[in-house]
C-alpha cells in the first residue's frame, strides 16, 4: 500500500494536473476526439491503483447508444474510462467525491439530480446531444452497487429519456448495448465471495473506506465485455427492452465468472 501512495503522490497527481490542463485548452478549442487524455488518466489511475483490464467486444459506433452494465466499485469508471470513450450518467453526488469525482468529471459524466424532478428533462437533452454526436453513454442501470456475483433489475426509468428523445425528434434511431464488468481475480488467484469487499462498494461503506480496501488489495483483474447492441425504437416498450438488456448483462457476468462459453460479444459496426 506505502508504494501506491508513494506513486499517486510523485507520479499520479502531476499527471492528472498536466492532463487536466491539457484537457482544458482541448475542449476550449472544441477539437474532436476530446477523450484522448481522460483515458490517459484512466490508464494512470488504473496502473497505480493495481488494475488490470481485459477487453471483450467493442462499444458500437456510429450509432446513437445507450450503454446498459451492472455497477460493482467506484474502479469501474477507471476501468471503463481506460477501456472506451463514453461519458456516464451519474447521480450528482457522484461529482462531489474525492478521486471518483475527478475522473468522472473528466469523463464529461452527465449528473442526475435524484432530488428534483424537473431534472429530467437536462439529462435527456444531454444524453441525446451526446449520443446524436456518435458518442456512447454509460448508464449503471442497477441504480445501486453489488459484489458483483449478481445483477440487480434494471431500472427502466433513464432509458426511458433516451426513448423520449427519439420522440421529440432529437434522435432518429436508439441502440441499447449491454455491458458487464466482472471482477476475476486478486494477485493472480480466483476472487472469492469473502475477498470482493475489497473491491465492491457496497451498503453504508464510506468512500474513504473503500479507497483504503483498494489500495491495500494488490493487482486485481477485471474483464469489460460488450454484447450485441438492440436496436430501440420509439414506440417499443421501455420495460422490456431494459429486462432484455439485463438479461444479457447477466449471462455475460455468470459466464465470466464461471468461466464458461461466452455469449456473442459486438465485434463492431451495428
Amino acid at each position: 500500500m506505502i508504494w501506491r501512495i508513494i506513486f499517486f503522490i510523485l507520479i499520479t497527481v502531476p499527471g492528472l494536473i498536466a492532463i487536466v490542463t491539457f484537457q482544458t485548452i482541448y475542449l476550449w478549442l472544441k477539437w474532436p476526439n476530446w477523450h484522448f487524455f481522460p483515458h490517459l488518466a484512466h490508464k494512470l489511475v488504473c496502473f497505480n491503483l493495481g488494475l488490470k483490464v481485459r477487453q471483450i467486444g467493442q462499444p458500437a459506433r456510429d450509432k446513437p447508444t445507450l450503454l446498459v452494465c451492472n455497477h460493482i466499485s467506484w474502479l469501474d469508471i477507471p476501468a471503463v474510462g481506460a477501456t472506451a470513450p463514453v461519458s456516464f450518467v451519474a447521480k450528482s453526488e457522484v461529482g462531489r467525491w474525492p478521486i471518483v469525482g475527478f475522473l468522472a468529471n473528466l469523463q464529461k459524466t452527465i449528473y442526475v439530480d435524484r432530488q428534483r424532478k424537473t431534472d429530467t428533462g437536462r439529462v435527456t437533452d444531454e444524453m441525446s446531444e451526446r449520443m446524436s454526436s456518435g458518442q456512447p453513454v454509460l448508464l449503471f442501470a442497477e441504480g445501486t452497487s453489488d459484489i458483483g456475483l449478481h445483477v440487480l433489475p434494471f431500472r427502466s426509468a433513464l432509458v426511458g429519456s433516451a426513448q423520449t428523445a427519439m420522440k421529440d425528434g432529437a434522435i432518429s434511431e436508439l441502440y441499447i448495448q449491454p455491458m458487464t464488468i466482472a471482477y476475476t481475480h486478486l494477485n493472480g488467484l480466483p476472487i472469492s465471495r469473502a475477498e470482493r469487499s475489497k473491491i465492491a462498494w457496497v451498503g453504508d461503506m464510506g468512500v474513504e473506506d473503500n479507497i483504503g480496501d483498494i489500495l491495500s488489495s494488490g493487482t486485481k483483474s477485471v474483464t469489460i465485455m460488450f454484447g450485441e447492441p438492440i436496436l430501440f425504437s420509439r414506440d417499443e416498450d421501455r420495460k422490456l427492452v431494459t429486462k432484455k438488456a439485463e438479461q444479457a448483462v447477466r449471462d455475460m457476468l455468470v459466464a465470466i465468472n464461471r468461466q464458461t462459453a461466452l455469449p456473442t460479444a459486438h465485434q463492431g459496426a451495428h
